[in-house]
C-alpha cells in the first residue's frame, strides 16, 4: 500500500489542531463518565414515558366513564321520546370507535369463570346446570387496555344449588334445597303407611264432644218404653179399708 490515496483525500483541507493536553486526558474516566450521563438520560426518558402513559391511562378512563354515562342516557325514556337516543347511540360508536384505535376494548366475560384479576364481584346468582364462579351478567363492563387491564369489569356470578335458602317442611322441620324436592314427590303408600304407623295418633280433647253433641243434634231421641211395675201383694187391712165405705150406707138404710 502507498500513501497516494491518502494525500489525494487531504489535498485542500488543513490537518485539525490537536489542542493541547489531549495526550494527557484518561480516556477510560471519560468514557466512564460518559457512559453515567447517558444513564441518566435514559432513567429521565424512561420516567417521562411512565408519566405520559399515566396521563393517558387517566385520560382513557375518563373517555370510558363518558362512555357509560352515554350507556345510562340511551336508556333514558324521556330522551328517547324527544328523538335523541338515536345521537347518543351515535356519539357512543365513535367514541368507542376512538378508544379501540388507542388500544382500549370492552371485555366479554359471559360464561367465563369469573378471575379476580379482571372482575369484581358485586353478586351471586342461582343457576342451575351452571358452575359455581361463572359469570352470567355483566353490572358494568370492564375494558383493556393494550396488555393491561383498564377498569375490571363488575358482574354477577353463580352459586352453588346448597346456597338456596332452607324451606320450612310442612312437619316443622328446615330442610334443603335437595330435601325440598324430594319432599315435592308424592310418597309412596308403603313408606306413607310406615310414617304414619311410626308417628303417634293425636285427636284433640274437643272432636268427640262436638262429634257426639251433633249426633245428638241431628237424630230424634227414641220414646222411652213403658215399663210396668210389679204388682205388690194386698195386705189384709187395706182390703178390710177399701170394703169399709159400703157399710155406713147400709146403716143409713136400716135408720131410714
Amino acid at each position: 500500500m502507498t500513501d497516494a490515496p491518502t494525500a489525494s483525500v487531504l489535498d485542500g483541507h488543513r490537518p485539525l489542531e490537536v489542542p493541547p493536553g489531549v495526550e494527557s486526558v484518561d480516556l477510560e474516566a471519560k468514557f466512564t463518565q460518559l457512559l453515567f450521563r447517558a444513564s441518566l438520560l435514559g432513567n429521565k426518558l424512561t420516567e417521562q414515558k411512565q408519566q405520559a402513559r399515566a396521563a393517558q391511562r387517566e385520560l382513557l378512563g375518563v373517555l370510558v366513564e363518558v362512555d357509560d354515562a352515554l350507556a345510562a342516557l340511551g336508556l333514558d325514556r324521556e330522551l328517547v321520546a324527544h328523538g335523541r337516543g338515536a345521537g347518543l347511540e351515535a356519539t357512543r360508536r365513535r367514541l368507542l370507535g376512538r378508544l379501540a384505535k388507542a388500544g382500549v376494548k370492552p371485555m366479554r366475560l359471559e360464561g367465563l369463570a369469573a378471575d379476580p384479576a379482571l372482575t369484581e364481584i358485586v353478586g351471586t346468582e342461582v343457576r342451575p346446570g351452571v358452575a359455581p364462579e361463572t359469570v352470567v351478567q355483566t353490572v358494568v363492563t370492564g375494558f383493556f387496555w393494550e396488555q393491561e387491564v383498564l377498569r375490571r369489569a363488575q358482574v354477577v356470578v353463580a352459586a352453588p344449588e346448597s346456597a338456596l335458602p332452607p324451606v320450612e317442611d310442612p312437619r316443622g322441620r328446615l330442610i334443603g334445597p335437595e330435601q325440598a324436592e324430594e319432599t315435592g314427590k308424592p310418597e309412596e303408600p308403603e313408606a306413607a303407611a310406615a310414617e304414619s304407623a311410626a308417628q303417634p295418633e293425636t285427636v284433640p280433647a274437643t272432636e268427640p264432644a262436638t262429634e257426639s253433641a251433633a249426633e245428638s243434634a241431628t237424630e230424634p231421641e227414641p220414646d222411652p218404653e213403658p215399663v210396668e211395675a210389679p204388682a205388690r201383694p194386698v195386705p189384709p187391712r187395706a182390703r178390710r179399708q177399701a170394703k169399709a165405705p159400703g157399710r155406713p150406707a147400709k146403716r143409713a138404710k136400716r135408720k131410714k
